[in-house]
């Protein structure tokens, strides 16, 4: 579980670094694209991926390519979630995403259905409902724009999916995987910069490089490790997706009490309860 823990703190990490920069007026989508460079950089020197001898015509391209376009382009549709349809159902569609690779852990990958598992995981999903603030002001808005927290959902869900294809390949050294991915994930995320500055002519801002760059740290460790806790816990791949999701929410709620002042419903203190409650429950009964 200690690789699970470090996946969440980075993740928090992350939505930290990006909720700063939009503060300080920087270009969040441009930020989050120029995040793939450090990533390749130190999947490289870090985990020496085995490209000598490895046989191209046999790679699983079926995980590597929607992963290639998925990475990069699911942030920009949160972003468009966020701008049209505001943030509280970007924020739902991103938590409830939590359906889809929790399905496939029974469906997919086999594993044993048990019943402190589907109470974990039936108090997990509670909790991930009641973290949400739920705003009438969010219900009066148009629906026209509803298919970017869709895609969110869908994305997200299948990312986790994929990567959990990808640690049980045994053929290829997961570290291998990842470096081919990512390095498909930052040619694929150049193009869309080179789209937007060089054909719609939106302005390069310069800031937001080096806020990608250091965003890069961690989401290189949240998807490292978070594909280590799929590997050490191999059979049980509900407990990774579970506490993966519900520690965000507790971990991510405090720091926004703590660090940006937000406040916190009767409804998110009871959903943090229960969130703790879903881990105990899946992890450790």
């Amino acid at each position: 579980m200690i690789y699970v823990l470090i996946s969440v703190c980075c993740s928090v990490l992350v939505g930290v670094l990006i909720k700063l920069a939009r503060q300080k007026q920087v270009n969040v989508q441009q930020l989050v694209l120029w995040n793939y460079p450090t990533t390749v950089v130190l999947t490289y020197l870090l985990l020496q991926p085995h490209l000598q001898g490895l046989r191209w015509n046999s790679l699983p391209y079926q995980f590597y390519i929607p992963l290639t376009f998925l990475l990069p382009s699911l942030f920009i549709f949160i972003a468009l979630a966020v701008k049209y349809s505001g943030i509280v159902k970007t924020d739902v569609a991103q938590r409830m995403s939590l359906f889809i690779p929790l399905i496939a852990s029974f469906v997919i990958f086999n594993e044993v259905l048990k019943v402190n598992k589907l109470i974990g995981i039936a108090v997990g999903l509670i909790a991930v409902a009641c973290s949400v603030s739920w705003g009438k002001a969010q219900n009066r808005r148009t629906r026209k724009n509803s298919v970017y927290p869709i895609i969110v959902f869908v994305g997200m869900g299948f990312i986790d999916i994929l990567f959990k294809q990808i640690a049980l390949y045994s053929d290829i050294p997961y570290t291998t995987s990842m470096f081919i991915v990512f390095v498909g994930a930052m040619i694929f995320a150049f193009l869309i910069l080179l789209y937007r500055v060089g054909i719609q002519k939106k302005r390069l801002d310069k800031s937001a490089i080096v806020w990608g760059l250091i965003l890069g740290l961690f989401n290189f460790a949240n998807i490292y490790y978070y594909m280590k806790a799929h590997r050490a816990i191999a059979d049980n791949p509900s407990i990774v997706f579970t506490a993966m999701n519900v520690g965000v929410i507790v971990l991510g709620s405090l720091v926004g009490v703590f660090l940006f002042n937000e406040k916190l419903s009767l409804t998110n203190k009871i959903g943090l309860v229960l969130a703790v409650v879903s881990i105990l429950l899946i992890a450790y009964l």
